[in-house]
């Protein structure tokens, strides 16, 4: 049979297994339940007898008498002064004031009892908690009403002044508006008094509970290193196994005696084999169904492999669970072994991570990269590190759990828990430095990922000799505080970057490009979101309460004040929503009129994209106007902040208000628009888009230059196409001196005429300008149709005229210069002295024989003055001069 078949095989006995799971899970849960409520006892009755000597029962006295008036629900002495009104607002609407005042004043009479509990405390935090949400919610009563009667009060006028009077029904009017806004306004005012209470009852119970926390952490139990110790570290190991096994025993023989041992004993035997089976060959079933799975998957291998594995943490665990339900199933063991067992499948959950965890980032395969970089030569080592760190949590858990679920005393936790501890420490201490090792290497300094590695195996090795010094020194629980915390840390990051490959890998999928996807954003983006998902969780690890991050997430619910305004995320998320919509619509209608209806209209295309523009700022300014609204965001009571801001604007900000107010003033003047040709100083080219703040545009070389808008509204714009594409064309003519004018006029008219982008209304003309340097000057101007092809037309005429110049005989003229030199024999004398080039040649083979012969270097012929090839040419150009 083969792996899958077993798999499915021992899935369908699973699923026969279902009823009694359920049966099993329901009397876990009555268990678990009747447990936590044990412990809780065992904590408050360890705590209180490790408090004092013979006065120790006297405090315990006192912490049973204000527990019991913090955790029931006895009426407490109340003020009942304001006791009429505080009834009758209740009765009429918001929360029940009077029960709360209960709750209120048992809160503050636990708080002043310091032998009160945390738990008791915990539990009186959690009942306030749940009244402040209540009393939150009681400060928006009558608000639609109030404001309501308070634009009623504003339609009255303001009140007269002192010796001013009004109108009596006015006065009788605005008196009975403001009695009823009082009524209105007290039921909100009593409830944010209220909530302040809570609030303030709330944070004082946090403050209690971490500083005994504190007190807890740093708190100094018996020296593991004195030899007394370790004997009573070992009778408390065994009293607690020997109090397990007493317990069983009984369940044993009580069963056997009443003939009931038989009831669940077979279920419960298939189900403790169906889960060993899992934990010993889930592994390995995986493994194979991966081998079989990725073959042949393309791109998509990498990503399936990582899914498959999942299964080798699945399966093992799903095991450890069945066993867990087979021993609560079969009734054999107590009360202390069922707790014990409980703790199985968390405590197993270390060991079955790591295992997967190593062979995830160290392949048995040493040819295959590890995700951190290490060599093939170590992935055997590093994976051992790994399982050992595994293992001895599960072992310290267990261990913690046992001494806990016993009558032990905790303080003894310190010295069974010395080994382990020690133990922990050296492997943390071995992996960081891995980490710090790899990360040192040459290829790896000047990668982040491996600068992240070299910084937190510095921080491992840190900690682990710091917990390993905190145990030694009989500083139990702040040894644990630091080592197991971290160890977890380093798995959660491990999974974290496993997750972030998996990500790359399925974005690799999705692109089918993999050379991208280390430049992509997405997973620079996905592995931002993985760590702020996984800092609650790493919070948690370290200790921090849950009760803590409630209350940081409850704040953040609450929000923010700002004047009389409380602006809450769920505000934010109704603008963000309600101004998207209105920037989609904004945008859709945008493309209508630009696509459908503007083109059908005489509108330009300048005029169109100014229309289009301006119902764009138009459609986002009403948008944020009604997100605004809707958000129930109050404005009025910003108006300090938006004149204090709009004072910075106008010093600091004076250039780009200045331009956005151009944009605006070109959308609706339009004297350039998109596609004009305009010249900007000595800048020319066409405009391709006009923003709120400046204008690009696009030269003839290609290149975009960006305009600020204040330039163009105040400056000087020669604009070549406003209105119409019709231009001047200039085309300048010299001729010879001597040639007929009259004729070249003729000619020049012509060749004007004859273009066909030139205008005969008006005619072209041609003008003599006057009489040059070289040449008799003359222009052609002529209108042409498109000023865009004024380069064209110039060029197309020039070939023309000089057609018709040569047919006609015409000369254009050129600059002439003649040359005179006046020393012509002084340069045919140095000529003549110059040696020819034979001599020159004969010279160079007599130093090569020279140096043939000698070993020593050739010395420099001495030549004559000889000069250079342009004083050669410019005595040959004397002679031919002369």
């Amino acid at each position: 049979m083969t792996s899958i078949r077993k798999f499915f095989w021992l899935v369908a006995v699973v699923f026969t297994l279902l009823p009694a799971f359920s049966y099993a899970q329901d009397e876990t849960n009555s268990l678990a339940d009747i447990a936590t409520s044990a412990l809780d006892g065992l904590t408050t009755t360890d705590t209180q007898s490790t408090e004092g000597d013979s006065s120790a029962e006297s405090s315990d006295s006192a912490s049973d008498g204000g527990e019991e008036a913090a955790a029931e629900d006895e009426p407490a002495p109340v003020d009942t002064s304001a006791q009429p009104a505080i009834e009758q607002l209740s009765a009429e609407t918001g929360p029940d004031y009077e029960a709360w005042e209960r709750v209120a004043v048992r809160a503050e009479q636990g708080l002043a009892n310091e032998t009160v509990s945390s738990f008791a405390l915990d539990r009186l935090r959690s009942e306030i908690v749940n009244w402040r949400d209540e009393l939150l919610a009681a400060e928006s009563i009558n608000s639609t009403r109030t404001d309501t009667v308070t634009a009623q009060i504003a339609a009255l006028g303001e009140k007269p002044a002192d010796g001013e009077s009004e109108p009596q029904a006015i006065a009788d009017r605005r008196e009975t508006l403001n009695t009823q806004l009082e009524t209105l306004m007290a039921p909100a005012v009593l409830a944010q008094e209220a909530y302040v209470r809570a609030n303030g009852l709330v944070a004082e119970i946090d403050a209690v509970i971490r500083e005994r926390q504190t007190q807890h952490l740093i708190e100094r139990g018996p020296l593991p290193l004195n030899p007394v110790h370790w004997v009573d570290g070992a009778t408390a190991m065994w009293n607690a196994v020997t109090s397990i096994a007493n317990e069983t025993n009984a369940r044993i023989v009580s069963r056997f005696s009443s003939g009931r041992i038989w009831e669940s004993f077979i279920q419960a035997a298939l189900m403790f084999v169906v889960g060993t089976v899992l934990i010993a060959r889930g592994r390995s079933w995986i493994i194979s169904m991966q081998d079989r799975v990725i073959q042949g998957a393309g791109t998509w291998a990498d990503a399936l492999q990582f899914i498959i594995s999942l299964g080798q943490i699945l399966l093992p665990l799903l095991g450890v669970w069945i066993i867990t339900i087979a021993a609560n199933v079969s009734g054999l063991l107590g009360f202390r072994g069922q707790l014990l067992v409980e703790a199985l499948p968390y405590a197993s959950l270390h060991v079955i991570i790591a295992k997967w965890i190593s062979f995830q980032f160290f392949p048995e395969d040493p040819e295959k990269d590890s995700l951190l970089g290490t060599p093939g030569d170590e992935h055997k080592r590093a994976r051992r590190i790994v399982w050992s760190l595994g293992w001895l949590l599960t072992i310290g858990y267990l261990l913690t759990r046992l001494v806990t679920v016993t009558d032990e005393p905790d303080t003894i936790a310190g010295v069974v828990l010395l080994p382990i501890e020690l133990l922990l420490a050296f492997f943390l201490y071995q992996f960081g430095r891995l980490l710090f090792r790899t990360s040192k290497k040459e290829e790896n300094k000047e990668v982040y990922r491996y600068r992240f590695f070299a910084v937190a195996g510095r921080i491992a090795m840190v900690i682990a000799v710091v917990g390993a010094l905190l145990a030694l020194a009989g500083y139990d629980v702040g040894a644990r505080a630091l080592l197991y915390p971290a160890v977890r840390t380093l798995s959660v990051l491990a999974v974290i970057m496993l997750i972030q490959r998996l990500i790359i890998d399925l974005y690799i999928v999705w692109t089918g490009s993999p050379d991208s996807a280390a430049d992509a954003l997405m997973p620079v983006i996905s592995a931002f979101l993985l760590i702020v998902i996984s800092l609650p969780i790493l919070a948690l690890m370290w200790g921090v309460r849950e009760a803590d991050l409630l209350e940081l997430w409850s704040r953040f619910r609450e929000g923010f004040i700002i004047g009389e305004t409380r602006i809450s995320p769920g505000d934010f998320v109704t603008f963000a929503a309600v101004f998207a919509i209105g920037y989609s619509i904004t945008r859709f209608i945008q493309s209508t009129l630009r696509s459908t209806v503007l083109p059908k209209t005489r509108l330009d295309i300048g005029g169109q994209n100014a229309a289009v523009s301006g119902i764009g700022y138009l459609g986002i300014f009403l948008a944020a106007v009604i997100a605004i609204t809707t958000a129930g965001i109050d404005l009025s009571s910003l108006a300090i902040v938006a004149g204090a801001l709009s004072v910075g604007v106008g010093f600091g900000l004076q250039t780009i208000v200045s331009n956005f107010v151009s944009g605006i003033i070109l959308l609706i003047e339009r004297p350039i628009s998109e596609g004009d040709w305009i010249q900007v100083g000595d800048q020319m080219g066409h405009v391709r888009s006009i923003s709120v703040r400046s204008t690009r545009i696009e030269t003839f070389d290609r290149k975009d230059v960006i305009i600020p808008n204040a330039d163009l509204v105040s400056g000087q714009v020669t604009n070549w196409t406003r209105g119409n594409s019709v231009g001047r064309v200039i085309v300048p003519v010299g001729v010879a001196y001597g040639t007929d004018s009259h004729r070249v006029e003729e000619i020049l008219r012509e060749v004007a005429e004859a273009h066909p982008m030139v205008l005969l209304n008006p005619p072209p003309n041609v003008y003599f300008r006057g009489f040059g340097a070289d040449s008799l000057d003359f222009d052609i101007r002529a209108i042409i149709r498109d000023i865009h092809f004024i380069f064209q037309v110039q060029s197309e005429m020039n070939h023309e005229i000089n057609r018709r110049f040569s047919e006609e005989g015409i000369e254009i003229p050129f600059a002439q210069r003649d040359l005179w030199l006046r020393n012509p024999e002084a340069l045919r004398e140095m000529a003549r002295s110059q040696p020819s080039e034979a001599e020159q040649a004969e010279i160079k083979s007599k130093a090569a024989e020279q140096q043939a012969v000698t070993s020593e270097p050739p010395q420099e012929p001495i030549a004559p003055d000889v000069p250079d090839k342009k004083d050669d040419n410019n005595d040959n150009d004397g002679d031919e001069i002369s």
